[in-house]
């Protein structure tokens, strides 16, 4: 029985409907613990009855926890969800003792295999991270957002496991701002010393886990009877960061500044499975799709749109079609031959 702990708002809740059918199409035995930041959506996973799917109201997991909520007064509402990343998995341990590990998902990873291998790697060791796996040439972003990403995490209930968490949680509660100062950013900077801090940890070698849009180009993506290759390895899980869903035929990949190679194969492959899920789920859960909880003000969906098609990687998804615009380029080359710049073309939307 593996289990899976993760966190979410009604924003997102499309998002980890489809994390939780890739999990029941891929896994046999699961648990995926969901901490639900809205009312909302606790009663809506509430509703389900899934078995497999155990739903945490924000009030009792906050319940006496006054470390945890006097550090919510100085957070904003992103920053505050990073906080409680630590937290969740300590929480699991905690009500649920009898499980053996635990494992921190973000909610917009999507199962494409059992993830038996990773398990198979982290054997008896007691935490398993995995880096970003930066190409050569943004190897600087280390610096800025952590050598290792938060988007999968494993944590055995022993000595070693649980002290790793509670530091984990003692630094995240001190700061955990979205933004980087004094070597540290959100949640994850806190992991670039682990693997000589703590004892029994080991850093993911498996090239199928941890693919995201900062990583896929390092690798010879294939399919091989019916099963996407990374390399040598089968691919497990993709990281949909920074996806946003623009509405139910509308998607920006938010790719536009990776330099991805392959594109057809991604976005065949990788992209439209996740997107005909969403596709499905979607009108489910009946909620507001695109809002980013890191923008004091919500701008108007037309201001989006036209953001969207001149900066990102669209899909526009009918039925078994998708078809993807990326304009950048061309407006890039219209912007230099009017004399204009990027910036100032930015700063123009921005006012109107």
């Amino acid at each position: 029985m593996y289990h899976f702990c993760t966190y979410f708002d009604q924003h997102y809740l499309a998002r980890g409907l489809a994390l939780y059918d890739s999990l029941q199409k891929h896994v046999e035995q699961f648990r995926l613990y969901v901490l639900c930041f809205d009312n909302e959506t606790y009663a809506f996973l509430s509703k389900l009855n899934e078995p497999g799917l155990i739903p945490i109201s924000l009030d009792k997991f906050e319940e006496g926890d006054i470390a945890l909520l006097l550090a919510k007064r100085n957070r904003s509402q992103i920053e505050y969800y990073f906080t409680c990343t630590p937290s969740l998995a300590l929480y699991v341990l905690d009500n649920f003792p009898a499980i053996d590990i635990v494992t921190y998902i973000d909610a917009d990873l999507f199962f494409f295999a059992n993830p038996a291998p990773i398990y198979d790697e982290l054997g008896e060791q007691s935490i398993l991270i995995i880096g970003h796996r930066f190409p050569e040439q943004r190897k600087y972003q280390e610096k800025l957002v952590g050598v290792y990403n938060v988007g999968y995490l494993s944590f055995r209930n022993d000595l070693s496991g649980r002290k790793c968490l509670t530091w984990w949680r003692e630094r995240c509660i001190e700061w955990c701002y979205d933004r980087l100062e004094d070597g540290k950013f959100g949640d994850q900077k806190y992991l670039d010393d682990w693997s000589t801090r703590f004892e029994r940890v080991v850093v993911l070698q498996q090239k199928g886990a941890g693919i995201a849009p900062w990583n896929v180009s390092n690798y010879d993506i294939q399919v091989c009877r019916g099963l996407v290759q990374i390399d040598s390895d089968s691919l497990i899980f993709y990281h949909f960061h920074n996806l946003k869903i623009i509405n139910l035929f509308m998607f920006d990949l938010g790719t536009d500044h990776w330099a991805a190679k392959q594109a057809k194969i991604i976005r065949e492959e990788l992209y439209a499975p996740y997107l005909h899920n969403l596709q499905t789920l979607l009108p489910k859960t009946l909620l507001s799709t695109w809002i980013d909880v890191r923008s004091k003000s919500f701008q108007t969906q037309w201001q989006k749109l036209r953001k969207a098609l001149i900066y990102g990687r669209i899909i526009i998804l009918f039925k078994s079609i998708a078809i993807e615009i990326y304009l950048y380029p061309l407006f890039c080359q219209l912007l230099k031959s009017k004399n204009v710049t990027v910036r100032n073309l930015k700063a123009k939307l921005t006012l109107n």
